[in-house]
């Protein structure tokens, strides 16, 4: 007997139809942006120092880690506030009606939320031309070798956003509307290793991770171990020999011109290293592909 399924279709509280600009900026105590208006939303997240944003006839001032939105067609402005801020701003098309809670709206963002920040904008970096400190951008230009399905990831990051600061919005007090701490590391953890195979072929420190994420050494080691059951050194290492591995497929290098790509220290080293990590040198795996 055939058995009968009823296909749902997921309703959707925010969709997010078109991106207009992606911007990170680090401009010093002197800058001053004297405003626009436009027909979609924007978003403004502060990560560093201290910004004044007019909007319509309104005034207010944002530290970092806070973040405010302008609806369509509200006139707004934005200037440095005795520091030298950095500041990332979305602006983007959505018509969903759950959009009307950002009108004249700011806060403070979660702690789990920033995450989604960070995504949004590493994706954006991998999947288009972003001039750096540039006011007049209009155009998102896509890059040639952007990785497959960038677009959808800021997308859907940017949603998971807006969504949980939605649940934020409409039950107050209620710790349930912010995603887990167990989802938010497993996120983070994701994002570590989408990092590592970013920089793979180059210098990748953890040092470099604690500074991109704004976490500590001894938290995000923890936390990997935890949740991978490999530690971070071990396992930027092993990325680096996959894509040493990659590349002798390829055969258009020799040893030394991979061995300094990945920045090893020596050939020497990197041919002990991979040995360690794949039972064989480079030569003998090599020979394995028959190339």
């Amino acid at each position: 007997m055939k058995a009968t399924y009823v296909k749902t279709k997921p309703q959707a509280l925010i969709n997010v139809s078109k991106l207009v600009t992606i911007h990170y900026y680090e401009f010093d105590r002197r800058f001053v942006f004297h405003g626009e208006s436009h027909d979609f939303w924007e978003m403004v997240y502060v990560d560093k120092g201290r910004v004044s944003i007019t909007r319509d006839d309104e005034q207010i001032e944002l530290g970092a880690g806070e973040i405010v939105f302008h609806r369509p067609n509200e006139f707004h402005a934005i200037k440095a506030q005795d520091s030298e801020p950095n500041f990332f701003v979305v602006s983007f098309v959505c018509e969903s009606p759950a959009m009307r809670h950002f009108e004249k709206y700011h806060t403070h963002l979660d702690k789990t939320l920033g995450t989604f920040i960070t995504s949004v904008l590493k994706e954006a970096e991998k999947t288009y031309v972003i001039p750096k400190n540039d006011t007049e951008l209009k155009k998102l230009v896509r890059k040639e070798n952007a990785s497959p399905g960038g677009e959808q990831l800021i997308k859907t990051y940017l949603e998971q956003l807006l969504i949980f600061l939605i649940r934020g919005i409409t039950k107050a007090g209620d710790s349930t509307v912010f995603p887990s701490k167990e989802s938010m590391e497993s996120h983070l953890v994701g994002a570590l290793k989408a990092y590592i195979a970013d920089h793979a072929e180059g210098t990748v420190r953890i040092a470099d991770l604690c500074n991109e994420f704004s976490y500590s050494k001894s938290y995000l080691s923890r936390l990997f171990l935890e949740q991978t059951g490999e530690t971070l050194a071990a396992y930027i290492v092993r990325v680096k020999i996959d894509r040493a591995k990659q590349l002798i497929r390829e055969n258009n290098m020799n040893f030394s011109q991979i061995s300094a790509r990945l920045s090893f220290e020596s050939p020497q080293y990197f041919s002990r290293v991979f040995r360690r990590i794949t039972g064989m040198t480079p030569t003998e795996f090599k020979r394995t592909l028959h190339l």
